[in-house]
Parts: structure tokens; C-alpha cells; sequence
């Protein structure tokens, strides 16, 4: 993706249209009910906390597959006239209308998580994610160093089309695929509900006892994995990875039912966010693009500080 000079242009023509210097950031997440998104508002409280000139808002659908709600969030919030948003769009291409809305009205946008669409850009300010793309490949590396070379492996995305599935999961596939002889089960998509991933994880084993492998592509699809590898007495049979780190994912890595988990910076991306739109505000330059990182998480390193200033 390039987003150098069409986020430095958005960001002198936003500024250009008189924003207000103070006021409401409205952060607006793929959904409210997942403990990442919670640590994203975490982040985001303790960026607030930092300063005293701007107040914050968090909010956003009851599932990440509401887009539609998602979308009036984003509208609420421009019609509210707020000084700016953090936004993680459940959707690459029905998050652009709004966005471009928020700024022609000189609202500034700071996006995380997943990208939008090319048809978005220059119409927000900056990028926070994890690589997802590189977050991919090293989990499909430590598939291949614990499962082989050789046999079948399942993934358990979560929603179509989402720009950090794409990377995620695109980039597993194709690390998998360039680097081994191992055979792809899916994926198959949970549209990021536990207990989707449960019943789908549960055919899926039974259908394929051969497994030497599977992969939850993020918390409530790993969580509901991790649940069904349990049920079906297979904990430590099959090398299972994970996404995200709540405490679901981190019981499973202590007992053995993960090999390890991915987990992203989520408090970085709520307060990096925050931080960039107040940066913007104050006029100040930010990266076009910020990495917020990837942990993988295991039986050896889960106490250690690095583990646990991403686990949540």
C-alpha cells in the first residue's frame, strides 16, 4: 500500500479546513463486545488521561459483522461534530463514504487495525496496525518448525474480506504454501463469533482426524478452537495456534491447548491512535503508516515482560 503522499496531502487540506483544536475524539472499534477492543479503549483512556484538552468517546456495533451500525457510528460522529476519530472499519469499502465524509467536514481520521480500500485514501491521516501480513508469516513459520512439512492443517478466519484477514490470512497461506508440502483444510469464516468457531472446529477435527495442524485467526474464532480442541480430547494432539491474547487464549497456552498465540498491541493501538489525533490537532506531523507489533506467546515466554505488556 502507499500511503505517504496522499495522507501528508489529507492532512494539510483537513487542517486546512479549520478543525476544532479541542473537543470529544471519537473512537469507533469493529465491535464492543471483545476483550481486545476493550484494551484498544483501554489504550485510548490512558491517552486521554495524558491531557486535558480533549475528551473521548468509545463505542461500536454489538458484532463485527453489523458494518451497517458501524457505518452510522462514524456518521453520528461527524454529525456531532466531533474534533476527531479513531476508527478500526469492519469493512474496507463501506467505511469510505463516511470516512471521505469526516473529511470534508475537516474531521481528521486516524485508522487502526484494518486498512480501507484504495478508494479511501487521502482521506485519513494515518495507519496503526499490526503487519498483518508479517503476523501471518510468523505464524505459519512456527506452524511449519512444530507441525513439519508434511500433512493437513485447517484454518479458522473470521470475516471475509477484512483488511487484516487478508494480510493475516493471506500471508499464513501463502508462507505455508511457498514453504512446505502441507495440505490447507478452509478457511472457514466464524464472522468472529466463539460460538461459530466451536461448532466449525468441531466438524472440522471430526471430518479430518489426520489434523497436524490448525490455526485461529483471531480471539473469538481461537477461543472458540481452543474450546472445541478441548471438547474433543485432542488438547496437545495437533498443533494449535492462536490470535490475540485475552485470558481464554492465555489459559490455553498454560495448559497446553495452544502451541502459542499472536498477540497484537491492541492498548498501543487505542493510545497510538488517540495520540496521533491529538498530534494532528496540535499541527504536528504523524507517520502515514505506524506498526504496532505481534508477540507470539508460549509456554516459555508468557510471564516474561514482553509477553505481558500485550497480553490483556
Amino acid at each position: 500500500m502507499t500511503f505517504g503522499k496522499s495522507l501528508a496531502a489529507a492532512s494539510v487540506i483537513a487542517l486546512g479546513a479549520g478543525m476544532a483544536q479541542a473537543g470529544e475524539i471519537a473512537v469507533i472499534v469493529k465491535t464492543t463486545n471483545s476483550n481486545f477492543w476493550q484494551n484498544v479503549n483501554l489504550g485510548a483512556q490512558a491517552a486521554i488521561e495524558a491531557q486535558d484538552e480533549h475528551t473521548m468517546s468509545f463505542d461500536g456495533p454489538a458484532a463485527e459483522s453489523a458494518i451497517g451500525d458501524e457505518v452510522n457510528l462514524v456518521e453520528n460522529a461527524i454529525n456531532r461534530g466531533v474534533s476527531g476519530i479513531v476508527l478500526a472499519p469492519s469493512d474496507p469499502d463501506a467505511l469510505v463514504p463516511p470516512v471521505k465524509r469526516a473529511f470534508e467536514a475537516g474531521i481528521p481520521v486516524v485508522i487502526i487495525d484494518s486498512a480501507l480500500s484504495e478508494a479511501g485514501e487521502g482521506t485519513y491521516q494515518a495507519f496503526l496496525s499490526t503487519d498483518n501480513c508479517a503476523a501471518g508469516e510468523q505464524v505459519a513459520q512456527r506452524m511449519i518448525d512444530a507441525a513439519g512439512t508434511e500433512g493437513k492443517i485447517a484454518i479458522m478466519s473470521y470475516v471475509a474480506g477484512v483488511g487484516s484477514e487478508i494480510g493475516r490470512v493471506g500471508c499464513f497461506t501463502d508462507h505455508i504454501q511457498a514453504n512446505s508440502e502441507l495440505e490447507i483444510v478452509g478457511p472457514y469464516y466464524s464472522q468472529s463469533q466463539m460460538a461459530t468457531a466451536l461448532n466449525q472446529t468441531t466438524d472440522v477435527l471430526a471430518a479430518n482426524p489426520d489434523l497436524v495442524g490448525i490455526f485461529g485467526a483471531n480471539e473469538p474464532t481461537a477461543v472458540g478452537m481452543g474450546r472445541a480442541i478441548e471438547q474433543a480430547g485432542k488438547a496437545g494432539q495437533l498443533v494449535a495456534l492462536g490470535f490475540d491474547g485475552n485470558e481464554d487464549l492465555q489459559q490455553f497456552v498454560r495448559d497446553g491447548v495452544l502451541e502459542a498465540t499472536a498477540v497484537q498491541g491492541s492498548f498501543a493501538m487505542g493510545e497510538m491512535g488517540v495520540n496521533a489525533i491529538i498530534d494532528i490537532l496540535n499541527g504536528e506531523t504523524v507517520e502515514s503508516y505506524i506498526n504496532t507489533g505481534v508477540v507470539l506467546v508460549d509456554q516459555s515466554n508468557i510471564d516474561a515482560d514482553e509477553a505481558q505488556n500485550v497480553l490483556y
